[in-house]
């Protein structure tokens, strides 16, 4: 993955490389929406913070502004970054599907099964596929987080199940999929979810195991829970102003650029693996709280039926990047699926 920058030509292009520059203090600000507590704050930034204070010897550091401080809500974070409101942004490609159409062809289902898989396989095609997309800032991370269930307050295992339920899907891409399942797809933010189910408003969300314990406590409103599910994926960036980074010494430059690419975006990819592991075991472990949840695995026979009627859809889904001038939305789909 080549997200490393030409750096002395950039410079010259921008007029900063007028001879070897010094590395002096500097402080970075980091844009996240989520609450402080969350693993990527306290997991995967705090070890990107500290690396970039090893490394430096402490002169570039890092501080993290949590819970939209520098901005509310997921929705701007790429615009902040791109603007400068925050020198570094964590957000989700999902919110600006006009920027990022290629790299949200992760999202659908496909082969991969965890965080993991699907984050190598962003890194392979990204190359070839998806750098293009990253141009107006330098790039620190890629990554994914799977949700292979559904919460529910139904049993959607199966066709029959699905048709008519009110679920909440992972990315608004994936609608016609559903649509396609006999599934009614609701919009709603992760904040709402909880009341969603126990009001009946939705049927049915997406999610990783995690979110059945706390902070967001599906298990108290849920009946079901319902894994072996066509997994969609949620896909993330880690960003820099590219004058921010252009504008850093040579030796703080070199740093950002060995901890860019694989490095940060397998330890984002670790970060939400884990926390999906939590949630597995938290759900093995916790019988009194999973006491009114159905477990239910969705059957392999329909599971086969899923699979194809998703299969059919993604010929619709790659026929309208078609007509949007992406010709080889399929390909591109394919090569992240080998």
């Amino acid at each position: 993955m080549k997200l490393k920058q030409t750096l002395l030509s950039l410079a010259l292009a921008t007029g900063l490389a007028s001879g070897p520059s010094q590395a002096t203090a500097e402080e970075l600000s980091v844009a996240t929406f989520i609450p402080p507590q969350h693993h990527i704050n306290s997991f995967f930034f705090k070890w990107f913070g500290e690396e970039v204070e090893k490394r430096s010897g402490g002169s570039l550091t890092i501080k993290v502004y949590p819970a939209g401080q520098l901005g509310a809500g997921p929705v701007q974070q790429y615009k902040r970054v791109v603007e400068g409101v925050a020198d570094i942004a964590f957000g989700l490609q999902t919110y600006a599907p006009t920027i990022f159409p290629k790299t949200i062809l992760m999202v659908p289902p496909g082969k991969h099964q965890t965080a993991l898989e699907a984050t190598r396989a962003l890194l392979s095609v990204y190359d070839e596929h998806l750098a293009d997309e990253y141009q107006d800032v330098k790039l620190i991370g890629l990554f994914t987080v799977a949700g292979p269930a559904w919460a529910a307050t139904k049993d959607l295992s199966t066709l029959e199940g699905l048709n008519g339920a009110k679920v909440v899907p992972f990315a608004t891409m994936v609608t016609p999929l559903l649509e396609d399942l006999g599934i009614v797809p609701v919009q709603m933010p992760v904040t709402e979810m909880y009341t969603g189910l126990s009001t009946g408003t939705i049927d049915g969300t997406t999610i990783s195991p995690a979110q059945m314990d706390k902070p967001w406590n599906f298990a108290e409103v849920a009946t079901h829970y319902i894994d072996n599910i066509p997994v969609t994926f949620a896909i993330f960036f880690v960003a820099m102003n590219k004058e921010r980074y252009l504008g850093l010494s040579d030796e703080h430059r070199a740093i950002i650029d060995e901890l860019s690419g694989e490095p940060a975006s397998m330890m984002g990819a670790t970060s939400f693996h884990n926390e999906g592991q939590r949630g597995l075991d938290w759900l093995a472990t916790n019988p009194d709280a999973m006491k009114d949840v159905v477990s239910v695995s969705v059957s392999a026979e329909e599971r086969a039926k899923m699979d194809a009627v998703i299969a059919e859809g993604m010929k619709e889904i790659f026929a309208e990047y078609a007509e949007r001038g992406i010709e080889n939305a399929a390909e591109i789909h394919e090569a992240m699926n080998r």
